[in-house]
Order: structure tokens, then sequence, then C-alpha cells
């Protein structure tokens, strides 16, 4: 799926790994062993883009991570206001 996105120009994604709890259940998922409520594996995708490539983003997305399980995860869109630099502190200018 993140080749897909990095076909289509969205070269920088960020993955974080976790663990996660809701309505479904993984029926293959083992307890935690480092919290005792989640049960579930996650994966955490991250991208920043232009508002007028939402639509594309979401739809490379269900495409591409769409799974037989009933819970294939939730895409939040929000509002990027300011972002800056870690290096030196710079604004980046969000057009």
């Amino acid at each position: 799926m993140v080749g897909s996105l990095n076909e289509e120009g969205f070269d920088s994604v960020t993955l974080s790994k976790g663990e996660g709890t809701g309505a479904y259940k993984n029926p293959d998922a083992s307890p935690s062993l480092d919290f005792h409520f989640t049960d579930s594996p996650s994966v955490k995708l991250e991208l920043v883009c232009h508002n007028e490539e939402v639509g594309t983003v979401i739809a490379l997305i269900c495409k591409h991570a769409k799974t037989t399980n009933p819970a294939d995860g939730i895409i939040y869109v929000t509002d990027i206001k300011e972002a800056y630099r870690v290096k030196n502190g710079e604004p980046l200018h969000l057009v």
C-alpha cells in the first residue's frame, strides 16, 4: 500500500506499529504483553498532503489497504495549521 502511495508521488509517510482494542476482536490475536486491554495489532499511517490531494490519498488507501477483516481501520483528515523544522525551528510554508 505504501508503494502505491509512493508511485503517486506521496513519498513522505510515517508508519507506527501498535496495538489496539475496539468493537472488532481479532480472533487470531494474542493478549498483549505490554497492555492488559489491547488485543489486536495495528499500524498507523501518517501522511501530510495538500487539500486537493486528500481524495486521491483516501482512494489509494481504501483500494490497497482493504482486507477481509471487518475492521480495516479509519481514515482521519485534519488540518495542519503550522509546521516547523526541528533542526532549526524554521517554519515550513504550507501552500
